[in-house]
Formats: C-alpha cells, sequence, structure tokens
C-alpha cells in the first residue's frame, strides 16, 4: 500500500465534516431555536401570531421569509422567535437546546450571543435573563456529555445599535464575566445606525480590558468596517464580509489590498464570516463567489459561522459542506478554519491553547488517518496472494 491510496488532500466526507471539532463565534440564540420548540412555547405562553403552527412548515417559512436578499427583512423573522422567549423557562430551554444541537453538530466550542433588553416584555431583568441562558448553556453542556459530546459555550451580550442601553449592557456583560458571559456585541441594521453612537459603551469595555465584537461590514460597505476598527477599537468584526470592497483582483490573477484590507490582515483581525446568511442578505451571490474563497487565498484570519441557523436551515456542518462544494476545501482547509477560530475566542489564552492543541488538532488528525484503516481492511488479503 502507498500513499497514492489516500483520499487526494484529506477531501472530506459529509460524516467527516460533521464528526470534525468545529469551532463557532458568530451564532444568535434567537436564530437558532427549533421549529417545534417555537411551537410549543407560543402555545404555552398564548403567542397567536405564528405565520405556521406545524413545525415542518413553520421551519419553511423562515427560511423563505429570510432569503429574500434584505437585511431588513431579515431581521423582521426575529419578531417570533423573541417573542416565545420572555419567560425563565424558556429562555433556558432554548439555550439547552442550542448547546445540545451545536454538540451534536461537531461544534466544541461555541460563542452564542443574543440581546438581553429583548426579553424584558414577561417582566424579567436583565439580569434574570442572563442568569437563565447560563443556565441553559451548562444544561445543555451536561447534557452534550452524557450523549458522548463536548461542548464549551461562552455567551455574548449583545446591544442594539438603534436603542440606546448599549453602555447598560457592556456593564452587564462585565459583571458576568466570570460566570459565562465573554464579551459584548452590537447587532441590528447598520444603515443610519453607526457603531460610533456606542462609544460610550466600547471605552467602558475597554477600560475594563473586557472583549467586544461588531456586527460590521454586513449589509453595509467599508466606512463601518473602518469606524468598528479605528473609532470603536473592536477585536473582531462581525461579518466584515465587505472587506473584499477593499480588494482588488486585477485581470492578470494579482491581486492589491487597499489601506483598510491591509490593516485587517496584517493586524490578524479575525472575520466572522457566515456564508450561508451572506446569500440571504445579499453579500454574496454564490457560494462559489463568495469572498471566504480569496480572503483564505490572502491567509485573513478569516471563520466560519452560521449566523442563524433556523433562518438559514443551516449548520456549521452544512456551511462546511457548501464550502467544500465550492472551493474544494480539505480537512487541512477546515483545521485552518477552525484554529482561527480558536485563537480569535474570548477565552483565555491558556485555555485557547489547550482547545486547540488537546481537542482540535487531534481530531482533525484521527479524521485525516481513517483512510489508513478502510484501505487496509478493504484490500487486505492472505498472506499467499502478496508479492
Amino acid at each position: 500500500m502507498t500513499s497514492q491510496t489516500a483520499p487526494k488532500a484529506h477531501t472530506p466526507s459529509s460524516d467527516q465534516i460533521r464528526r470534525a471539532p468545529k469551532v463557532l463565534l458568530h451564532d444568535h440564540l434567537d436564530g437558532g431555536l427549533r421549529p417545534g420548540t417555537i411551537v410549543e412555547l407560543a402555545r404555552e405562553s398564548g403567542y397567536d401570531q405564528l405565520p405556521e403552527t406545524d413545525p415542518g412548515k413553520l421551519g419553511l417559512w423562515f427560511q423563505e421569509a429570510a432569503d429574500s436578499g434584505s437585511l431588513e427583512r431579515y431581521l423582521e423573522t426575529f419578531s417570533h422567535t423573541v417573542a416565545v422567549m420572555q419567560t425563565r423557562d424558556a429562555l433556558v430551554r432554548v439555550a439547552r437546546e442550542c448547546a445540545e444541537d451545536l454538540a451534536e453538530d461537531g461544534v466544541v466550542y461555541a460563542e452564542v450571543r443574543y440581546a438581553p433588553e429583548q426579553h424584558l416584555e414577561g417582566g424579567l431583568t436583565l439580569e434574570q435573563v442572563v442568569e437563565a441562558v447560563n443556565e441553559g448553556f451548562r444544561e445543555g453542556e451536561r447534557i452534550a456529555r452524557e450523549n458522548g459530546h463536548r461542548i464549551r459555550v461562552g455567551a455574548l451580550l449583545t446591544a442594539m445599535r438603534h436603542a440606546a442601553r448599549s453602555l447598560e449592557i457592556a456593564e452587564l456583560a462585565n459583571s458576568y464575566r466570570d460566570m459565562g458571559v465573554v464579551g459584548f456585541d452590537i447587532a441590528g441594521a447598520e444603515a443610519g445606525h453607526p457603531p460610533t453612537r456606542h462609544l460610550d459603551a466600547f471605552e467602558y469595555l475597554k477600560r475594563e480590558n473586557n472583549h467586544f465584537t461588531i456586527h460590521a461590514g454586513e449589509a453595509f460597505g467599508l466606512p463601518s468596517i473602518w469606524q468598528a476598527l479605528q473609532w470603536c477599537g473592536a477585536d473582531r468584526l462581525g461579518h466584515g464580509v465587505r472587506i473584499i470592497d477593499d480588494i482588488r483582483v486585477r485581470d492578470d490573477g494579482s491581486v492589491e489590498l487597499g489601506r483598510l484590507a491591509s490593516y485587517v490582515r496584517d493586524k490578524r483581525i479575525p472575520l466572522e464570516l457566515c456564508p450561508s446568511s451572506n446569500l440571504q442578505t445579499g453579500a454574496a451571490d454564490s457560494y462559489k463567489a463568495h469572498p471566504i474563497g480569496l480572503l483564505r487565498k490572502l491567509h485573513f484570519r478569516a471563520t466560519v459561522n452560521t449566523d442563524n441557523r433556523l433562518m438559514s436551515h443551516t449548520s456549521m456542518t452544512q456551511e462546511f459542506e457548501h464550502l467544500v462544494e465550492a472551493f474544494g476545501y480539505t480537512l487541512d482547509d477546515m483545521q485552518w478554519f477552525s484554529v482561527n477560530a480558536m485563537k480569535s475566542s474570548f477565552i483565555p489564552f491558556d485555555e485557547r491553547l489547550a482547545m486547540i492543541n488537546d481537542v482540535i488538532k487531534p481530531g482533525y488528525a484521527e479524521l485525516k488517518s481513517e483512510w489508513l484503516f478502510r484501505q487496509t481492511s478493504s484490500t487486505s488479503g492472505s498472506p499467499d496472494e502478496e508479492g
């Protein structure tokens, strides 16, 4: 048996993609509910505005409603999920199921974000919201372990960029930073709501040596990215896909980076890229045309994410399946994206390093070696048949 019997460059099967240890930095809690859970929570709470009450039809409705090419229309779908997340029990359940679903999908580390200010209609306080979600994540981690999976979930507290509570949410994130909350974010429609309106929150977090990411460069272009980095000091860019607007590919195939793109690459600023979501909101026309292909070649700190698993009808496995098909990515590429994401996470450095060296790299090494055992099994014969 020679090395020529190995699958070329470790091209992963769908099963290997699912089993590979994956890292997720950009996933919205209110964008990842199970359709059946939405139906049950709506029934329990008396919410009667769902467009469908059959879980299968409801899941399809979310996908079609979000598949509009408009970020604003995409964001409208969240009114239904948020509506059923207004009690402690509902928040615990949704967070628990989130951790279970991600673990089942092979995610070993996730940072899941949500906006506490959107879950107060049932009388909860901001603190009660955070504590309920944290409890759900811990329960989900425990159930995942019992089912043979390992996952660690950190929470990102999000402030809505059209509202005026960002400093309050930043202070909340800082209060719970040693109790499951790993950082802060702002989200919502970019147009007309620049991140610079929330400078007091970002300045506070920097004084407290805390971490934050900013939704920027998704539907809006380079000015949003520039403000998020140079005015606000973001550690990561939520999406950041529009950095492609500062990269010129010449007719001969050579590439020229503008000053902002060069800065982002040189400073190793992580890009929380979400391919399926970007297609829905019009940031890319197809997976093959998605900027992640060029950004990977140019060695930007690119990561792969789901954004909203319900609305995009996706998972980390499906995201990588699309990229494998579009760009011929291998297990080595998947490992590169996963290590990038783990390096860019908001947990302490020694814990990031342990995840990379003790979980991610060994997991991919095992997957890449599987062909040896399959080949041995399928080609082995009796000794007298061998030359």
